[in-house]
């Protein structure tokens, strides 16, 4: 536990700001989920507004510092490929 005052305040902002940061990465992963249920479904407009809200959301994630970059950028190629659909084989 620190003495200094300062660093009081610190551990109580980071404590803080680290369940933001856990609230942002838990809502991407529901968004997720919910558009690969979509998906099942087959719902083509259900599953463009589920999209575009999941991206909304992992640039947003990013750009706070709560997931990196790169991460904010698999998840969205990941997304953008669950909307494509199956490859051609």
């Amino acid at each position: 536990m620190p003495n200094i005052r300062q660093q009081k305040k610190r551990v109580r902002s980071a404590a803080r700001e680290r369940l933001e940061n856990l609230r942002y990465r838990s809502t991407v992963k529901t968004l997720t989920r919910r558009l690969r249920d979509a998906v099942d479904d087959g719902d083509a407009e259900k599953i463009a507004a589920e999209h575009a809200e999941l991206v909304r959301y992992v640039d947003k994630a990013a750009t706070r510092g709560a997931i990196h970059r790169n991460t904010a950028a698999r998840k969205k190629a990941q997304a953008a490929r669950l909307v494509s659909g199956p490859p051609a084989s």
